[in-house]
């Protein structure tokens, strides 16, 4: 389990731009890098087009995944939004979490976007400390 992801303020701000630029619509992607750092953003477009649920466009997803073992590269993490809320994993997020990573929400309370991070295993939540900050 990873108890802090790293996060360049490059990449923060990319998943900023994208979750803002697809709102009022679930934005997702993937978190990929080494030891706890991220060093890429991969987007992918949400097949659901919704509001309130995410759905990966599986050859978009498939493309990204790919890139990362291509790169040599982990997957860290898969970041998506929650434009009305909550800032926390929903039941849907918990019973689909499909991978052992961390879980990136990204949510506007006060209309100022923030993202908590969130280990789901086994249907239960921990919270992950994202770190953003110059790569170590």
């Amino acid at each position: 389990m990873i108890s802090t992801l790293r996060i360049a303020p490059e990449h923060w701000q990319t998943m900023r731009a994208y979750v803002e630029e697809n709102a009022p619509l679930e934005a997702c992607g993937l978190l990929a890098g080494q030891n706890s750092q991220v060093q890429a953003v991969l987007l992918v477009r949400n097949q659901a087009q919704s509001p309130l649920r995410f759905v990966m466009e599986p050859l978009e997803q498939l493309h990204a995944l790919e890139w990362i073992d291509e790169n040599s590269l982990d997957l860290l993490g898969i970041f998506h939004s929650h434009p009305a809320g909550p800032e926390i994993p929903s039941e849907t997020d918990i019973a689909e979490a499909a991978y052992e990573v961390v879980q990136v929400i990204w949510s506007r309370p006060q209309g100022v976007w923030q993202a908590r991070g969130f280990w789901i295993k086994a249907g239960r939540t921990l919270e992950v400390a994202l770190e953003v900050g110059p790569p170590e």
